[in-house]
């Protein structure tokens, strides 16, 4: 699963506020270049991030309704509970002006 690795949920932290390019994204990490290439590709493989060229750059942004959706999903197959709260209607009791 593209989530289960802290390098790439980083990544997808680092880009929620715009997109980035890999040199940029690389250089937060201690790891090789072609490390983070590979995290960049099962990102894109999954479909949680795009990849757009400028020039000799590769820009990457977040798609985020595909992590909702992903993240959606697994915790309705980890919490399944959750699924009758979020289509269950909280009313609060009305209080009574006595």
């Amino acid at each position: 699963m593209a989530l289960a690795d802290a390098t790439r949920r980083q990544i997808l932290e680092d880009l929620r506020d715009g997109e980035l390019a890999a040199g940029e994204i690389a250089g937060r990490f201690s790891i090789s270049g072609p490390s983070v290439s590979r995290h960049l590709s099962v990102l894109k493989g999954a479909g949680l991030v795009t990849e757009r060229r400028d020039g000799n750059r590769i820009l990457y942004s977040l798609v985020e309704e595909r992590l909702a959706s992903c993240v959606g999903r697994f915790l309705s197959a980890v919490c399944p509970e959750q699924i009758v709260l979020r289509h269950t209607r909280w009313r609060r009791p009305q209080e009574s002006e006595d």
